[in-house]
């Protein structure tokens, strides 16, 4: 058996309908009607342990709200979820001292103590044997370079230094599972690489499980051989990245550069001229042709100096992979 297991999960929300004016307001203490938002519809998935998968949505989607569910703070309407041989939301505290969760736009840290002060009561709250608790605070300081900062108050950190510090705390029980939403969100370039390097090495040398939930596509591609994605509270995809791109793919950018004079262009179904400029070509290839064989086919027929092959960004192939959901009715 996997070791997450997800099965037709849903979380339904009921929100009551407000009428206007005084009459609206009196009518509503009396008979007050609800309409249903569906959060999450019939979500299913398996994760073997030391898995890190990237789950992603556009805003609404349901990606918080299965995250919940998994941590145990939301009940699910129907559907079951269990995380190791535990149901989360039955067993909420046995739960809570397996998992680490953090969430970017909150934090766990406290104002006006120094970082390691709060470590140390971090120590107490998950009762870590003092000798893991020390060897954990130092790997996770070295890792993510923390030396600096260690002894400041967090109002004196920036946001980089923070976020670090709330996965340091998420981890220091090693959690056999660890929940992120939107770890790298307002972070420079350089903090961003940190994070993400550090989050690789511990899943590999730690083999936790890491389900990360993100808007920036750079975050899934550093870090995650897998995706998840779901919009309008049902999963679309679920497979590898490479599966996913071939799944979506619409084709790759090809730039040709010619010495002197351009060949004449030969019009072709597998080909699209995007640009023509002085010296070089900008060509769109076909969703069908493999680079391989365009750059076999462009080389023999054009003999251009030089010949790059672009693959199109997965931002953008996720943000087609939602309109052409949302192309789709909704009960589809």
């Amino acid at each position: 058996m996997s070791f997450i297991e997800v099965k037709d999960l849903c979380k339904e929300y009921r929100i009551a309908k407000s009428e206007k004016g005084i009459a609206g307001a009196v009518k509503s203490l009396f008979h007050r009607e609800y309409t249903v938002k569906e959060a999450v519809k019939n979500i299913s998935f398996s994760l073997e342990k030391g898995e890190m998968v990237g789950y992603i949505g556009p805003n609404g989607a349901g990606k918080s709200t299965t995250i919940k569910m998994l941590s145990g703070v939301l009940l699910p309407t129907s559907g079951t979820a269990k995380v190791g041989d535990i149901i989360p939301y039955e067993n909420r505290k046995e739960n809570a001292k397996r998992i680490g969760v953090v969430f970017g736009q909150r934090s766990q840290l406290y104002w006006d103590l120094p970082i390691s002060d709060t470590f140390d009561l971090y120590e107490s709250l998950y009762s870590v044997p003092k000798e893991r608790f020390r060897k954990n605070c130092d790997y996770f300081t070295e890792l993510l370079d923390m030396k600096d900062f260690l002894h400041q108050p967090v109002r004196q950190l920036s946001l980089g230094q923070k976020m670090k510090a709330n996965i340091a705390i998420a981890l220091l029980h090693d959690p056999e599972v660890l929940y992120l939403d939107e770890p790298t969100i307002g972070l420079d370039v350089t903090s961003k690489k940190v994070l993400r390097d550090a989050l690789k090495s511990i899943n590999e040398e730690k083999k936790t499980t890491i389900i990360l939930t993100t808007h920036d596509m750079d975050d899934i591609e550093a870090v995650c051989k897998r995706l998840i994605m779901i919009d309008r509270g049902q999963k679309l995809f679920d497979g590898t990245l490479r599966d996913f791109r071939e799944t979506y793919n619409d084709g790759f950018t090809i730039k040709l550069e010619f010495d002197g004079a351009l060949p004449p262009w030969q019009e072709s179904s597998s080909y699209e001229l995007l640009e023509e400029a002085e010296h070089h070509w900008l060509i769109k290839s076909g969703a069908e042709t493999t680079a391989k064989a365009a750059m076999i086919e462009l080389i023999e027929r054009y003999n251009p100096v030089n010949l790059y092959v672009q693959e199109e960004r997965i931002e953008d192939i996720v943000r087609r992979a939602y309109a052409l959901d949302r192309e789709a009715p909704e009960d589809a």
